[in-house]
């Protein structure tokens, strides 16, 4: 198991190089010039203009500032400096991290929680009026677009029924963050329902369920061991995907909720054509992706005993 980690570690960094340089590829050749930028319509002198391109590097080659960029994020965890503010990235990173990682978390939980039990419930039941009544329901998630959804939300349950706050003022408040987190879990929570839903429909006809049954065992351990470990192994490559997903997909959903967040801070950035910002926070999204693929890998063995890395 150590050298299987160990190998994938050491895949992961051409992969890590490749998407981060694609990213800074892509994000540089964004029309508009942060520094002009900086002017707004009166402009400003060339000199000025210049100047301050050398300062942060913009006058080099493309390859050129890519390289000094990871040279100082993997020597120094330096992601640059954001043009409008002057403020390190490192420091923005700091301020809106944590506050989509609470988002998310709330809203994997959800999704893990409600997805999963629907699925089970609607694979037990399989053609009969729950599993319809779900199959229905996770359709009906799938088809409205979240920001859709977040308005619908806001104008039943914060306007109408005055059970929640319409915005989040305070983004360590569990109670603010439940609504945004419903509405950023609601596509990936009907994904796992319908992904569940028919694992466990087709395991449920595999030999060993039927093996299990006729040795006598009782019907928790039937469904709880032998089916659940077998079905989730799908449902799991899934999630570890979706946690990545999730951060970088509640850019919507920050703005429909006014949370001052990744989502928020991307959104400004493409706005603002901040480069540097906006490659910090993709790139924390990469390593993110990367460690949720290594840790998904690592609990398909957990699941399935059958499967063991050299």
């Amino acid at each position: 198991m150590g050298r299987y980690v160990a190998r994938r570690l050491l895949q992961m960094i051409p992969v890590f190089i490749g998407t981060t340089l694609l990213i800074f590829l892509m994000v540089y050749a964004l029309p508009g010039d942060p520094v002009r930028g900086l002017f707004g319509d009166k402009g400003g002198s060339e000199a000025t203009i210049a100047a301050l391109r050398r300062e942060y590097g913009f006058d080099q080659p493309i390859l050129v500032q890519y390289f000094n960029y990871m040279k100082d994020m993997v020597l120094h965890a330096d992601f640059g400096t954001q043009v409008a503010s002057g403020r390190p990235v490192t420091e923005i990173l700091g301020e809106a991290f944590p506050v989509t990682v609470r988002l998310a978390a709330i809203a994997f939980t959800i999704e893990v929680v409600l997805g999963i039990g629907l699925g089970v419930i609607a694979g037990m039941k399989a053609g009969k009026l729950a599993d319809t009544l779900i199959l229905l329901l996770t359709l009906l998630l799938i088809s409205v677009p979240v920001f859709v959804l977040g308005f619908i939300f806001k104008t039943v349950f914060a306007f109408q029924l005055n059970w929640l706050s319409p915005n989040v003022n305070d983004s360590t408040n569990f109670g603010e963050l439940l609504m945004p987190a419903i509405v950023l879990a609601a596509l990936s929570l009907a994904y796992v329902g319908r992904l569940t839903r028919t694992s466990v429909a087709e395991n449920l006809r595999a030999d060993y369920i039927r093996t299990a049954v006729a040795k006598g065992l009782p019907k928790r351990r039937v469904v709880g061991v032998h089916l659940m470990r077998n079905s989730l192994i799908p449902v799991v490559t899934f999630l570890g995907t979706d946690i990545g997903a999730l951060m970088g997909g509640a850019v919507v959903t920050e703005g429909v909720f006014n949370i001052q967040g990744v989502g928020g801070t991307i959104f400004e950035s493409i706005q603002r054509r901040e480069g540097t910002t906006l490659v910090g926070l993709v790139t924390i999204l990469v390593l993110i992706y990367l460690a949720a693929s290594l840790i998904v890998d690592l609990l398909y063995a957990v699941l399935d005993p059958r499967i063991r890395y050299a």
